[in-house]
């Protein structure tokens, strides 16, 4: 039987709000590398999301189906936010 599961942005680092140097400004999707109907395994890369100073990868928690992108390329996105639905086994 499968489960639907929403994949979301996760916790900013808190170096962030310590320094607030690489966080600084919007956080904007630079790059989804998945479509839906696409098999991803465990940890394999969904997004790409940048600051204009980091990049940061956003991989998978679980293997299974992208049912539905929440995003795309040029989004601002926040913590928490929905950034696609995934059919896991």
């Amino acid at each position: 039987m499968s489960k639907i599961v929403e994949v979301r942005v996760p916790k900013f680092p808190e170096c962030w709000e310590s320094c607030g140097n690489c966080g600084s400004g919007e956080v904007v999707v630079d790059d989804v590398l998945v479509l839906p109907g696409d098999t991803v395994e465990y940890e394999d890369t969904l997004i790409v999301l940048e600051t204009g100073k980091v990049a940061l990868d956003i991989p998978t928690p679980s293997a299974g189906r992208v049912v539905e992108l929440h995003v795309a390329a040029g989004d601002s996105v926040t913590e928490g936010q929905i950034i696609l639905t995934l059919e896991v086994a």
